[in-house]
């Protein structure tokens, strides 16, 4: 399944090249919406909150009113993730929360599963050069991604795996760092990062892993 991204900054929607380059900006971001109101699941990451210098919760509420969304960015307590469920988000992304000290924080998992129920929690497991990699991508843990999902499988019902070496550059994303994971849980997994083309949607899809496509979209290399 091919789930579009919308990524929240200032109030517009973008696309960033390896999470830092600004590539491409939109402040029309209910066009996006129109585009995207047919797919089944949509993608929202709030990237003010996730890098801790604002919120979009106003427009997340306005975007899951019309959209069947998982939303992301700065789930770092039970609060915040109450606060997006209650907006109307279908699940919530959690990534940078989930790891303290190098290594899974299985309290804090264990506490927001259960106060929201696992079946409603993401946990997103970003890698770069095979290890895993959080607040922003700018720190690199020791953990693989197959060690991290093996150890969080329990407190969440899907994962959101993002190849960050393959992220922003549409040339492809790497199948058997996807196949890892994949092979790791029994748990739902949804792939980003590099993904481009129409064959490689299908391709996952036919792993039963789910597809999550910005840049491609939004340059209009993938026709939606």
């Amino acid at each position: 399944m091919l789930i579009p991204s919308i990524d929240l900054q200032n109030g517009g929607v973008v696309q960033l090249v390896q999470g830092d380059r600004l590539a491409i900006r939109d402040d029309d971001v209910f066009r996006w919406v129109r585009r995207f109101e047919h797919f089944p699941k949509v993608q929202v990451i709030d990237l003010d909150a996730a890098m801790g210098t604002g919120e979009n919760l106003a427009l997340v509420r306005q975007l899951a009113g019309r959209l069947s969304c998982r939303v992301g960015g700065g789930v770092r307590t039970v609060a915040r993730a109450q606060e997006l469920l209650e907006a109307g988000a279908t699940h919530v992304i959690a990534g940078s929360s989930f790891f303290k000290d190098g290594a899974p924080d299985l309290a804090f998992a264990k506490q927001l599963s259960d106060a929201v129920g696992a079946a409603r929690v993401i946990a997103a497991v970003d890698s770069l050069g095979g290890h895993v990699v959080i607040h922003g991508w700018k720190t690199r843990l020791a953990i693989t991604p197959v060690d991290a999902v093996r150890a969080l499988e329990p407190y969440c019902g899907e994962f959101l795996y993002t190849h960050v070496d393959a992220e922003g550059l549409m040339r492809g994303t790497d199948f058997d760092a996807i196949l890892a994971v994949r092979g790791a849980t029994t748990r739902r997994v949804t792939a980003a990062g590099g993904i481009t083309t129409r064959d490689e949607i299908d391709r996952l899809d036919a792993l039963g892993v789910d597809a999550v496509v910005g840049m491609a979209i939004y340059t209009g290399k993938l026709d939606v």
